[in-house]
């Protein structure tokens, strides 16, 4: 009764039993019969080290943190691009630097692999890259955003995007001096996504594209 109550099968509930009392050879290898898709150890996923991801080309994009107060979305925005091999990222204001154990806890050590910099203005970023040729785009809700959806990089282009404060967003005057504004869309009630979110949601997108 207990194992219909629960949607298991009274087999499993068998297969369990029999695993418990014979630990036999049998019994064990048809463990992995029952294991669908077994889940990788780190050691078998072939990950590169941090010097050699210094090496690796880039993905054409380079993240700027628009006074994020969350050390722990700082850090999370480092995983985040160190997954997707972001060239760079710009931590502007009052957003927080490496090192710190707040950053760390999130971040697993892509400090160390991801390059970043630290600049009191985030205007001045900006228009230092636009001058490098470099094509700003804020994530923002703003008039004539282009929805993410429907946002298409351009060949050969690299693209800085902005992210903004957990509260106010980004700052309007650097919405204002971007290229253009790409907005996420969303359905349900409430206005915004958290910054590591939207971070996560917009560079995998963008990566995607650029392949």
């Amino acid at each position: 009764m207990y194992a219909q109550r629960t949607g298991f099968s009274i087999h499993f509930y068998a297969f369990l039993r029999t695993y418990k009392n014979t630990r036999s050879d049998t019994a064990k290898s048809s463990i992995f019969a029952v294991m669908k898709h077994r889940k990788l150890k780190n050691s078998e996923l072939g990950r590169i080290s941090p010097s050699q991801y210094k090496e690796q080309d880039k993905t054409p994009l380079i993240l700027i943190l628009d006074n994020i107060r969350s050390l722990n979305n700082v850090g999370s925005v480092f995983r985040t691009a160190d997954a997707f091999l972001v060239k760079k990222i710009y931590l502007c204001g009052i957003t927080a630097v490496p090192p710190h154990k707040d950053i760390q806890k999130t971040a697993l050590g892509a400090t160390d692999s991801v390059d970043w910099e630290y600049a009191k203005d985030t205007l001045e970023v900006i228009t230092s890259l636009q001058q490098e040729g470099v094509v700003v785009a804020s994530i923002e809700q703003a008039e004539n955003a282009i929805s993410l959806s429907n946002f298409k990089p351009e060949p050969n282009t690299t693209y800085a995007l902005v992210f903004g404060n957990e509260v106010k967003g980004v700052q309007q005057e650097v919405v204002t001096a971007s290229d253009l504004v790409i907005e996420i869309p969303q359905h349900g009630t409430k206005h915004s996504l958290n910054i590591s979110v939207s971070t996560g949601v917009v560079v995998w997108d963008v990566f995607v594209k650029m392949q």
